[in-house]
């Protein structure tokens, strides 16, 4: 068994970007398929949190910061399964 660190927080957090990603890319890919009465709930798009958009003027530059999380189910879904595989490597 290996130590927890051995496989590194990059890797981990790479994972489960992709994995997030693939699972809205699914998502909208399904979007337009009228599969059954679970779809609607599989593809709304769930706010965990909104920073608003911050201005930074440093009057060489300007700089804005913000970040909207909104994942759908299936996004969650490929989370987890990166994760599951992110445990089994």
């Amino acid at each position: 068994m290996k130590a927890v660190g051995s496989k590194g927080v990059l890797f981990l957090v790479l994972l489960l970007v992709a994995g997030g990603i693939l699972g809205g890319i699914v998502g909208d890919a399904l979007a337009g398929l009228n599969i059954g009465s679970i779809m609607p709930t599989l593809i709304k798009h769930y706010e965990i949190f909104n920073i608003q958009n911050v201005q930074l003027n440093l009057y060489v530059m300007q700089l804005s910061f913000g970040i909207h999380f909104a994942p759908n189910l299936l996004s969650i879904i490929g989370i987890l399964i990166a994760l599951f595989i992110y445990r089994r490597l």
